[in-house]
């Protein structure tokens, strides 16, 4: 164990929970949004973040801190599904960042970079989203889309049992959601609501300890309006709750009930390239990364000709 005893390693485990994996803390506008068959988008992101983490009152530390940056890299494929519109979204990240706070008087730090966990997200649209070809997309207005989609976390990323403090989490999550969309002119509303369910990490530090977290339900809702075709903007907000740890069969108290706000703007510069920037921070936040996240990315988007 660390010469810091026991606090020092409640520092890194929070820390490795909550810095390069916030899974309840999505703000994704415009989600459920139909495009034609054939769809395909390469996109680039950049998301820095910075603040505070907040922990249970009785842990020994403070002024507990986190600075990191995480680029994706991400695909997205759309395709006829049964005669709906779906698609499938691949995104792999890249964790970088530096964490401190002051254990028992002492300040520690630590840093970390690497690979973190991908995900892949699968969506269909169950209502007024029939799958498309281009001359039948130009004619299609948009109203109202139900849709689902299932995200899952895949552990593509960096990860040694013997460091608390990896990008990578070592487990499998799931994220089953449904999603409603409404077009009225140029305003749009997103409503979506999910489950994160988790895998346990039978390898968690020192390596022989079994780490599982309790599901975290989930909230988001967006509202947008269309300055013209493929350009807008958005007012986005979530809330979470759930997804306390448990270590070797002892809860931690550390349970969510987090609110995030935020705006997005993206932005067409061409046929096939547009640009994307977003910021939030927390509205209420009882634990876990209070976190002033700005991110841009850029995207490049084409069809596939039918063959």
């Amino acid at each position: 164990m660390s010469p810091l005893g026991k606090p020092a390693t409640q520092l890194m485990v929070v820390v490795a929970a909550l810095a390069l994996s916030a899974t309840g803390q999505d703000l994704a506008p415009r989600a459920y949004v139909i495009s034609p068959m054939g769809s395909n988008a390469i996109t680039v992101s950049y998301a820095f973040n910075d603040g505070a983490i907040l922990l249970d009152p009785t842990i020994p530390i403070e002024d507990l801190q986190g600075r990191f940056s995480v680029p994706i890299l991400g695909y997205y494929r759309s395709f006829g599904l049964f005669g709906r519109s779906a698609n499938v979204v691949v995104a792999l990240p890249y964790g970088v960042g530096n964490f401190s706070g002051v254990v028992i008087g002492q300040p520690t730090s630590v840093y970390r970079s690497g690979l973190a966990d991908g995900r892949v997200r699968f969506a269909v649209n169950l209502r007024g989203g029939r799958a498309m070809s281009v001359p039948e997309f130009i004619k299609y207005r948009e109203r109202t889309v139900i849709g689902a989609s299932l995200t899952v976390i895949v552990p593509t990323g960096q990860y040694d049992p013997a460091r608390l403090i990896n990008p990578g989490a070592h487990r499998v999550g799931f994220k089953p959601e449904v999603g409603l969309t409404r077009r009225l002119g140029r305003w749009a509303w997103d409503g979506y609501g999910g489950l994160w369910v988790f895998t346990e990490n039978p390898t968690f530090f020192p390596g022989n300890s079994i780490r599982k977290q309790n599901m975290i339900t989930s909230l988001e809702f967006h509202l947008g309006y269309y300055l013209r075709p493929r350009a807008w903007v958005s007012f986005d907000s979530n809330f979470w709750v759930g997804g306390n740890t448990v270590v070797n069969g002892v809860e931690n108290q550390d349970r969510a009930r987090n609110s995030r706000v935020g705006g997005t703007i993206s932005l067409p510069l061409s046929r096939h390239n547009s640009l994307k920037f977003s910021a939030s921070t927390g509205a209420i936040v009882r634990v876990g990364g209070n976190f002033t996240t700005i991110t841009a990315g850029w995207q490049y988007s084409w069809l596939t000709k039918p063959k």
